[in-house]
């Protein structure tokens, strides 16, 4: 490369450009092509001293680069080395992206700046979490697990980063932040992409513990795995993109109709959200969820249980008037009614007391072929285990029965053991007036609604539309899947509360990390896809202060596009791989 100099016939002023020459095969001889174009010499005066000289160094320099990109490494080494004892010269540096996100919500400087102000404590907080993160991703498993592996990824293979007693001790320290981190995650979010808060997404699910015993936070409950461990219960809120945005833990024997309302409101205070529609199945379907919903002035979409609904909704549902076809195996139907609701007016002393509530609801109810044909299928699995039981109830407890027992008349629970056992006033047989009530509602599904398709939001929530946002619940089961699946989110092994809220807190950023991958990469690719992917880039130290690395696709090369990182190279220095490192710390 050189610089070359060329005056401009009609004005008289010199430009500057740096080119290189190059053979061209098609013509015979050599051209030159540019490289970079610096503009009018006249533009630098007295911005350099001598502008010729300073980009003629400037050349010189990336002359320089270039031949040591392009030199050959000589490695020596004997036939027969052998590897030293309890070496592993594997690197993981697919972290990189993970890292990058990292520092983009801006964690690093959060923690150290509430480590500085608030503790006394002298391990490096960021750094820990950060690990801890990481590992959740790539290779989930305990803490201890974690510390041990730490050396897979080049920010952690010193032993001086942080000790392993430093990293349960950090956990204590992140459950006291456990609200400023999710709203410190929320604002850099807002700040650097934007979300879409108009409706929120709520869910709960639980996590077992592998121990018998109960405490103040594992508790027995309605577990959704059916397991008689302790459980802990979580609820997450998304945006409507499926984006976490908030979760919180509560004991495994609360119930979860409890929390939507306070994190609803919560969301709306700290979080700057305005009017949201809450969006959540027939859990969260109370009075007091939709009164007090309403009153506070937002909105909500639940499902509504039919089998478990008024004779005169049921006629309702059942009733052909009124609904559309679209196709020949889909039909639907709306009305706004006025429905009388019970609910708890809380008084001065701390108790309550329910009153009636006349509220007017919108209620959408839709019937799909598809849908008739799924519950007839997952009536007869639970059916052939009513058989089952009919025929030997003591080979079945409360648990294992989960489903089937509605459908059988004369067997009851042993409260103390939880076994079945025969209800001494007939034989064991099954229910056919439940199985026939059952049948007449397959396909039938409802939704409730304070959201009216009128007013200033005429045509902008018709009955489908308001269908498609109930719908979208799936992105949060999508979530629990994925925290419980690849984040291995559980069983959990803590057993102090506050290790156990820092544990989830962790699980948290990961998953947003994950789906901020995804919609980075266009949601092109699965979570399962990206961690493998991020776990293939990986190298080997080949000598020389040199890495080699052994794994592209187009995974990976669509991760380095997505994130401007270079996932191409065959072979790295040390040097370069922390100099890359340390670029996406400045984000």
């Amino acid at each position: 490369m050189y610089l070359k100099k060329s005056r401009n016939k009609d004005s008289g002023r010199v430009q500057l450009t740096i080119v290189e020459g190059f053979w061209d095969p098609e013509r015979g001889h050599t051209r030159t092509r540019t490289i970079k174009k610096l503009g009018y010499l006249d533009e630098y005066i007295g911005k350099y001293d001598d502008p010729i000289a300073h980009f003629k160094r400037e050349v010189d320099e990336m002359n320089r680069a270039a031949k040591q990109e392009a030199a050959e490494y000589q490695i020596t080494a004997r036939k027969n080395q052998e590897l030293e004892k309890d070496c592993s010269n594997r690197r993981n540096y697919g972290y990189i992206v993970i890292m990058k996100l990292l520092y983009e919500l801006g964690l690093d400087s959060f923690l150290i700046n509430r480590q500085r102000r608030t503790t006394s404590i002298e391990y490096n907080a960021s750094s820990i979490m950060k690990m801890l993160t990481i590992h959740r991703i790539l290779a989930p498993g305990s803490k201890k697990k974690a510390f041990e592996e730490k050396g897979r990824y080049f920010d952690f293979e010193s032993d001086q980063v942080f000790s392993e007693h430093d990293m349960y001790r950090a956990l204590s320290f992140y459950a006291t932040l456990e609200k400023d981190i999710q709203l410190q995650i929320h604002n850099r979010i807002m700040k650097n992409t934007g979300r879409n808060m108009e409706v929120i997404y709520y869910d709960v699910t639980n996590y077992y513990f592998e121990i018998d015993q109960e405490d103040e936070t594992r508790k027995k409950g309605h577990s959704k795995e059916h397991r008689p461990n302790p459980i802990v219960q979580l609820g997450l809120a998304t945006d409507a993109d499926g984006l976490p945005l908030s979760y919180e833990i509560f004991p495994g024997n609360e119930s979860e109709k409890l929390h939507l309302r306070p994190t609803i409101f919560n969301l709306y205070k700290q979080y700057n959200t305005g009017r949201v529609i809450a969006i959540a199945d027939s859990a969260q379907n109370t009075g007091n969820n939709i009164y007090y919903l309403d009153a506070g002035k937002q909105g909500y979409i639940f499902s509504q249980s039919i089998r478990g609904s008024s004779e005169a909704f049921k006629k309702y549902v059942c009733d052909e008037t009124g609904y559309i076809w679209h196709g020949d195996e889909y039909k639907r139907k709306s009305r706004l009614t006025r429905r009388t609701i019970k609910v708890d007016f809380f008084l001065p002393d701390g108790s309550s007391k329910k009153k009636d509530v006349t509220v007017d609801q919108r209620q959408i109810v839709f019937y799909s072929e598809k849908y008739a044909e799924r519950s007839k299928i997952k009536r007869e699995a639970a059916l052939k285990k009513a058989q089952k039981i009919i025929s030997d109830p003591s080979a079945y407890t409360r648990t294992t029965s989960h489903g089937a027992l509605q459908y059988v008349m004369n067997v009851v629970i042993d409260e103390n053991t939880g076994e079945l056992k025969e209800a001494g006033h007939g034989m064991p047989c099954l229910n056919l007036d439940v199985l026939r009530e059952e049948e007449k509602y397959d396909g039938y599904y409802a939704i409730v609604t304070n959201v009216f398709d009128e007013g200033k939001n005429q045509g902008k929530y018709s009955d489908g539309v308001i269908i498609d946002l109930y719908r979208g619940l799936w992105q949060i089961e999508d979530n629990f899947s994925l925290t419980k699946g690849e984040l291995e989110a559980r069983p959990v092994f803590l057993s102090k509360k506050d290790r156990i809220h820092a544990h989830f807190l962790i699980c948290y950023i990961a998953l947003v990390v994950l789906r901020l991958i995804q919609q980075r990469t266009g949601y092109q690719y699965s979570p399962e896809r990206l961690i493998e992917v991020m776990n293939n880039i990986s190298c080997s130290y080949e000598g020389g202060n040199l890495f080699l690395f052994d794994y592209r696709s187009e995974v990976s090369d669509a991760l380095g596009d997505a994130f401007g990182l270079d996932f191409t190279r065959q072979r790295l220095t040390r040097a370069e791989i922390k100099k890359n490192i340390g670029s996406v710390k400045k984000s």
